[in-house]
């Protein structure tokens, strides 16, 4: 079977300078790595951004495009670095320096799922590697660069919003520190990828729907936010994450009894965020 490397959706008309990405959500794995791995079906999955992408999915009803991962974040991980290539998994990959997400298995090709469980028994050819990289990373994110570069052609800006999703018990640390964990965590890398207006109107849009919002930590933005994050010339990247128990069975991997509403207020939200991106008259009319 041939998996597109991503699904994107376009709306009627383009009314936002907003583009709404979910990297992580994809679910269908391609037979081949199913067979190589030595996990569980269920287990292969808990580094999915499980239904995140549903949970998006009204963003083109509100003139944004909504880009979607065609595969699953244990075949390739579409946030990070094409060079961030892990030796203990690929034969003939260098070590570069001390990267903790590689050191840690969870380079573009990751060694690992969540709390460190071995995706396979053996290693990775370079071919391998390089195929993945050439057939699903980079189409992605030739995408999200057309997008953007679309937006600002349109708007004279662009904003890039990168949706994720994170386990309950990444937040325990925080509510123990501050008393109740943030159902949200935007990632901006500390005011490096976008401009704090824009991260301010995101926020506000995620607490007017009544939802605690925190900002980088503990995630302050990879790859994605990283690579795309350029408010100097009106390129802006912004990264969140929602707590996962707000709509999923973590352990199941499987939608909640809240997940219907926490999707229909996750269209209000959306409906608030494309407005940030509505303010500019499209440099087409001017």
């Amino acid at each position: 079977m041939n998996h597109p490397p991503f699904h994107l959706t376009e709306p009627e008309q383009r009314l936002s300078s907003v583009v709404f990405a979910s990297p992580h959500s994809a679910r269908t794995y391609p037979a081949d790595f199913l067979e190589q791995s030595i996990l569980d079906p269920v287990t292969i999955r808990s580094s999915e951004d499980a239904f995140v992408h549903e949970l998006i999915e009204s963003a083109p009803e509100f003139g944004a495009p909504l880009l979607v991962a065609g595969v699953p974040r244990a075949y390739v991980d579409l946030n990070r670095s094409p060079d961030e290539l892990d030796p203990a998994l690929i034969l003939g990959a260098v070590r570069r320096g001390q990267n903790p997400r590689v050191a840690s298995g969870l380079g573009v090709i990751p060694r690992v799922v969540s709390n460190g469980r071995a995706i396979y028994a053996g290693k990775l050819t370079m071919g391998e590697v390089r195929s993945r990289i050439d057939r699903y990373w980079r189409p992605y994110h030739n995408a999200v660069q057309r997008l953007l570069e679309s937006a600002y052609l349109t708007f004279g800006q662009a904003i890039l919003v990168d949706c994720h999703s994170m386990p309950h018990e990444a937040m325990d640390g925080a509510a123990r520190s501050r008393g109740r964990a943030p159902d949200i965590v935007l990632g901006d890398r500390f005011g490096a990828a976008a401009d704090g207006d824009i991260v301010d109107r995101i926020e506000a849009a995620f607490a007017a729907a009544g939802l605690r919002v925190a900002r980088n930590a503990p995630f302050a933005g990879a790859y994605v936010a990283q690579a795309y994050g350029r408010p100097s010339r009106q390129q802006h990247a912004v990264q969140i994450e929602i707590d996962r128990a707000l709509y999923m069975n973590e352990r199941q991997i499987c939608p909640n009894a809240d997940f219907e509403a926490f999707r229909t207020l996750m269209r209000g939200v959306i409906a608030d965020i494309t407005a940030i991106g509505q303010d500019r008259i499209p440099l087409a009319a001017e």
